[in-house]
């Protein structure tokens, strides 16, 4: 018995690494702020949100399964050096604003939790750059075994924790049943805005693409893996599902004020209030649970997406279309995985210094702009057969709901921008 739930959690995995990564301080805040503003009504667009995840996941995977290249090497391989220089630009400056946001986040989870200075600010910076220096040390010397156990850990402390508490605040739960199954349009701007913010904050951006390095960790390398690798992908998506609704039941059920990192405490404070110390404490630990997780993630797997994507710029030309990189290759021993490693968790403590909320601003406007990229770029690579081959190549449903996914993100990134420099 013990061995058949070993093996059981071992193809859930990477699903869960994927749950564990994308979610985190901005989703938190979205989630609650999102509750506090519509109610139980929108509770239908997390659904919604994790299931267009899930479908931009399972393109990428079925790319990388049936072509034994990663997303990466396909794009590069046939969009061109435009589209490689285009990423290039984007992925730093979208590593340098997560990573900031992930410290701060951290540091004041952590300073909630066990203050380390009366000064809440000295105190988060101080916990911010603690937190990175471990995630740094664990993903360097621990490996991805140790990895692995440890988002399980933090993973399931997120999701007793947060569950917890959100039944403990004893919704209407036939509110919560109406507001999953019968979905109610947004009757204001106001309302849109915080609903398209919803589905698209749930569940990560660039971090999506580290689900093919994890599987490639697991030795998922042929098209006979995709089955597998679908129900891993749908039990990490319903597991942010669950997630997103416990947290607008909570914004739902208390009061919800301040922004960025500073509302995970006042959350906390006002859960205080309404059920006791066992509500702050279980939160605060899932939150904590919930962000830090996010930062091992992001700190495992984002050097490899810059080992690919440096090892592919090095390739000259027409190249491209006649190397074919195998998966096999370690390029988590190389030096720019390494050195990129050192730079992600050194270089943005910078942003500790200019503050949580200036970061978030900017991580929220390159964030929106990744999925529609990703909904494109699936359109055109897996919509090839030439390419992909016959099999695996989009069926017409997956590729009408690419559109619409495209078509979505690219009217809620422009509200996006609108919203924070009121064009």
């Amino acid at each position: 018995m013990k061995n058949l739930i070993t093996n059981k959690l071992s193809i859930l995995g990477p699903g869960i690494l994927i749950a564990a990564t994308g979610v985190g301080a901005g989703d938190l805040a979205t989630a609650a702020f999102s509750g506090s503003k519509i109610g139980l009504t929108v509770l239908w667009a997390i659904v919604l949100g994790a299931f267009f995840k899930f479908v931009l996941n399972e393109g990428l995977t079925r790319w990388q399964l049936a072509t034994e290249t990663t997303l990466l090497e396909g794009a590069m391989s046939h969009l061109g050096r435009t589209a490689q220089s285009i990423f290039l630009i984007y992925f730093l400056a979208w590593s340098f604003m997560v990573a900031a946001a992930l410290m701060s986040a951290c540091g004041a989870a952590a300073q909630a939790i066990f203050p380390l200075t009366t000064d809440p600010v000295t105190g988060k910076i101080i916990y911010g750059i603690l937190h990175s220096l471990l995630g740094l040390l664990l993903v360097y010397w621990g490996g991805y075994r140790l990895f692995e156990k440890l988002m399980g850990f933090c993973i399931g402390l997120m999701f007793i924790t947060v569950i917890t508490t959100a039944i403990l605040l004893k919704p209407e739960w036939h509110q919560v049943i109406n507001g999953l199954t019968l979905p109610t349009l947004p009757q204001s701007q106001e309302e849109l805005t915080w609903t398209i913010a919803l589905m698209g904050g749930i569940g990560g951006t660039v971090t999506i693409l580290s689900y093919g390095y994890w599987i490639r960790e697991k030795g998922r390398l042929t098209p006979k893996e995709l089955s597998v690798c679908r129900l891993d992908l749908a039990t990490g998506y319903i597991m942010t599902a669950l997630f997103g609704i416990a947290m607008v039941i909570i914004g739902h059920s208390i009061q919800v004020e301040g922004s960025g990192a500073t509302l995970i405490i006042k959350l906390a404070n006002s859960l205080l209030t309404e059920i006791g110390p066992i509500g702050k404490w279980l939160f605060l630990i899932g939150a904590w649970g919930a962000i830090f997780s996010s930062l091992l993630g992001v700190w495992q797997s984002v050097p490899y997406l810059f080992a690919d994507l440096w090892r592919l710029i090095q390739i000259k030309g027409s190249d491209h279309n006649l190397v074919k990189p195998s998966l096999n290759q370690d390029s988590k021993d190389s030096k720019y995985y390494r050195g990129y490693l050192y730079a992600l968790s050194l270089i943005p403590m910078i942003g500790l210094w200019i503050g949580f909320a200036k970061m978030q601003k900017w991580y929220a406007i390159i964030g929106a702009l990744f999925i529609p990229m990703l909904a494109l770029t699936l359109l055109l690579l897996n919509g090839r057969t030439q390419w992909i081959g016959i099999q695996h190549r989009n069926r017409l449903s997956t590729t009408l709901i690419l559109i619409f996914i495209l078509l979505f993100f690219i009217t809620a990134g422009g509200l996006s921008i609108w919203k924070i420099f009121k064009f």
